[in-house]
């Protein structure tokens, strides 16, 4: 565990490499989340097309109320989501150098 934590102060090439893995691991929790909100979100456009885009509530068309108000719970899961899986994955990082 010391060594592993010298090779990664020291910037050595095995240091390199494990803060590498991390960033590695950091982008592709971005790169997944992001494709899974841009999916959701190119996904509202095909609702709109049936009778649901014509559909009215409270005297607010449903479209509206979808865009205005689910789309934001959303975001902020997606954003949770991320926050936890950050965490986690550094966590696994100072478990593995011995923080």
């Amino acid at each position: 565990m010391v060594r592993t934590r010298v090779e990664v102060q020291e910037q050595t090439e095995v240091g390199a490499a494990l803060i590498g893995g991390l960033i590695r691991a950091q982008f592709g929790v971005a790169v997944r989340l992001g494709l899974v909100t841009v999916a959701a979100l190119g996904a509202l456009p095909l609702l709109f097309l049936g009778p649901l885009g014509t559909a009215t509530l409270a005297g607010v068309r449903v479209p509206w109320l979808l865009l205005g108000v689910l789309v934001y719970p959303l975001l902020y899961g997606v954003g949770r989501v991320y926050v936890r899986l950050s965490e986690r994955n550094e966590q696994d990082f100072g478990e593995l150098t011995g923080d």
